[in-house]
């Protein structure tokens, strides 16, 4: 167990919430609000990997504390891999989500191919070192949204294995199978194995 403190680049507040949940009690995650930086951080890259990797490096080299930075895509079978990298734009710079799916919907009417993933990378800097941790899970894009529960394009993603979308799943549901928590059960495996094999806290030698 690790009772430390970890930044998530981020001011989305069901993000942190969510990524706290999945983690749990032992380890304390705050977002960019408490770090008191409320700059726009640059994510001008075409890939996930690129952008996390970018968010976290930032918070890093600023603030001289360990961050963790997420980047998540829709990747649409029927639309090339679309919006992929450009999720929360793909309707304009507005991040507007009910005309994200909108607009999805549009693109995907009349097709019957709605084959689609939700792609989540997670990029850690930590004591001057990267890391990089992926989580992935299939599913199609239902026809209509449903649920109130979630956010993004969680009304029309529908994982496999199940008939209901991620907003009409409760939170336990969704933490446990999501692409999210796919990939922080990976970061957080690898924080556990960091920890016990330094024998000490995980992040005191970030600040100066």
């Amino acid at each position: 167990m690790f009772a430390n403190q970890l930044v998530f680049a981020s001011h989305n507040p069901h993000k942190i919430q969510e990524i706290s949940d999945i983690i749990g009690p032992e380890l304390k995650v705050t977002g960019l609000t408490e770090l008191g930086c409320f700059e726009e951080i640059p994510e001008p890259y075409d890939t996930l990997e690129d952008n996390a990797l970018a968010k976290a490096r930032y918070i890093y080299d600023k603030y001289r504390v360990s961050c963790f930075a997420d980047d998540t895509g829709l990747e649409v079978e029927a639309l090339s891999g679309l919006p992929g990298v450009r999720s929360a734009r793909y309707a304009g710079i507005e991040k507007n989500s009910e005309a994200n799916v909108s607009k999805l919907l549009k693109e995907l009417s009349g097709i019957t191919d709605r084959r689609a993933r939700f792609r989540t990378v997670i990029a850690l800097v930590m004591q001057g070192r990267e890391h990089v941790f992926e989580g992935i899970v299939k599913g199609v894009i239902s026809h209509v949204p449903k649920g109130e529960k979630g956010f993004g394009y969680d009304p029309v993603f529908v994982p496999d294995g199940y008939d209901k979308c991620f907003a009409e799943m409760d939170a336990e549901l969704k933490n446990k199978i999501s692409h999210r928590k796919k990939a922080i059960s990976k970061l957080v495996a690898f924080l556990q194995t960091f920890s016990s094999a330094a024998g000490q806290g995980l992040f005191n030698e970030d600040r100066e």
